[in-house]
């Protein structure tokens, strides 16, 4: 069998199995398809499973393999395409490259027919963020932008709407590929070659696929494989997993932090210089806006806003465009997202901190006094892991839903409590006592179900009922 060369014209009428109907499978269906290729797409889950996203596959053009025999669409296959949710390690997978056919990510297949730069981030945490903010750069200095990836709209519809353009004779259609980019993603590339990438920092996740974090971290670094001289490569130096990759590149060396300054080793940086936020790569130094200026809170949060401008500072966006966007930027939809101002006293709904961890980090991101909002139903956390966090930053605990009673044992002692029936009765209890200088956070460090349908619910009932308090 001969072997497929991933490119339009070798596309033409080979036989492409994709695995894994998630939203970047559908994409890819959509861009082999366009491409000439006979497309197949296989899951493990059953038709009545998969019944809504199957709605979005056009069976005249795609064939549907689900359920127990959906190993078998790879028997004839001449390349494989899977989607993030897809281990690698499949041992399905695995007898495929027996057979010399090849293995690739929906991320490589899709990044082959465009030819913009592609500004892409990887990370455990703050990708969505701080990919989001390049997209507004890009927008706010009207460059025709791509924003997706791994975040929302697969790579592939990007892809879809080139080679469209291509066929038309028009030229590609974005300026910019602005790509949030995994860890799964990056498993199975070959030549994704960013202009900019970045690892934003590597904590302990995933661990159900991957044997160490060494691992991890090995998958991550990937999106430096393919880089030249001419590319940019940016690290956190606060980071020791991450720096330390710095020597092992062949792009040009860029770093951000906030605790030291971007020296010798470097081809620049941004980082915090006292209250300002600095940044280097132009080769001269430009300061970007205050830290206090910024409307997100929590200091990963600043550590995501320095990334996305050293991306835009690369690309020639002016520093006041810069800082008009990170200025005004509230937060992603319920991370964190500054709601309201009222009265000096800061409103944040962190509907999605589920979790003891995530709760633990936005208390650690806040200097200013905490109103804490905190329960819902138990997920078997350890609530004692923020006792100690709880008594250094909260100023009072309004608790509520069913977890209430195991939260008020956890934090006896460590600050005052008081229980509220309903999310808006403890919002208008935190409106009431709260001083100018405060901050009302809603991090639950529980699910949402024993009163929410999810936490987008419960996030938009908090944002309602602040919106609904009389000036």
């Amino acid at each position: 069998m001969a072997m497929v060369e991933v490119e339009e014209v070798e596309l033409s009428g080979a036989q492409v199995t994709v695995l894994g109907l998630a939203r970047s499978g559908i994409a890819a269906c959509q861009l082999l398809s366009e491409a000439g290729a006979r497309v197949t797409v296989a899951d493990r889950k059953g038709e009545d499973e998969l019944a809504a996203v199957l709605k979005s596959v056009d069976r005249t053009q795609v064939q549907v393999s689900v359920g127990v025999e959906y190993e078998r669409s790879l028997d004839h296959a001449d390349l494989v395409v899977i989607s993030p949710g897809v281990p690698y390690r499949l041992a399905a997978l695995e007898r495929v490259r027996r057979r010399g056919v090849k293995v690739i990510s929906e991320l490589e297949l899709a990044s082959r027919f465009l030819s913009a730069p592609i500004l892409a981030v990887t990370g455990t945490n703050g990708k969505s963020t701080t990919v989001t903010l390049i997209g507004k750069m890009l927008a706010e200095q009207g460059k025709r932008a791509f924003v997706g990836g791994n975040l929302g709209t697969a790579l592939s519809e990007a892809a879809w709407t080139a080679l469209q353009a291509k066929k038309q004779g028009n030229p590609e259609p974005y300026d910019y590929l602005a790509v949030e980019v995994s860890s799964f993603q990056l498993e199975t590339i070959e030549r994704f070659h960013p202009w900019v990438a970045a690892i934003l920092n590597v904590t302990v996740d995933h661990q159900d696929r991957y044997d160490s974090i060494d691992e991890y971290l090995a998958a991550k670094r990937r999106i430096f494989e393919n880089q030249t001289g001419d590319d940019f490569a940016l690290f956190n130096l606060d980071d020791p997993r991450v720096a330390a990759l710095s020597n092992t590149v062949r792009a040009k060396r860029l770093g951000f932090s906030r605790r030291q300054s971007v020296g010798r080793g470097f081809d620049g940086g941004t980082y915090l210089d006292g209250d300002q936020i600095v940044t280097t790569v132009t080769g001269r130094r430009q300061k970007i806006c205050r830290k206090s200026d910024l409307k997100i809170l929590g200091h990963h949060n600043v550590e995501n806003v320095m990334s996305a401008a050293t991306y835009a500072a690369l690309w020639g966006c002016p520093a006041h465009m810069i800082r008009r966007v990170v200025t005004s930027f509230p937060g992603l939809e319920h991370a964190l997202e500054l709601v309201r101002e009222r009265r000096g006293v800061r409103f944040v709904n962190d509907s999605k901190g589920t979790n003891v961890d995530a709760t633990l980090k936005a208390l650690e991101g806040i200097d200013r006094p905490i109103w804490l909002i905190a329960g819902g139903r138990d997920k078997g956390g350890d609530f004692s892991r923020l006792t100690e966090t709880v008594r250094r930053r909260v100023k009072h605990a309004i608790l509520i839903g069913e977890a209430a009673p195991l939260l008020k044992s956890a934090w006896a002692g460590a600050t005052t409590i008081s229980e509220a029936k309903s999310l808006r009765d403890a919002v208008e209890w935190a409106a009431r006592e709260a001083a100018a200088g405060d901050v009302v956070l809603m991090s639950p460090a529980c699910a949402s179900f024993d009163m929410f349908r999810d936490y987008q619910d419960r996030g938009r009932q908090f944002k309602l009922a602040v919106q609904a308090l009389p000036e």
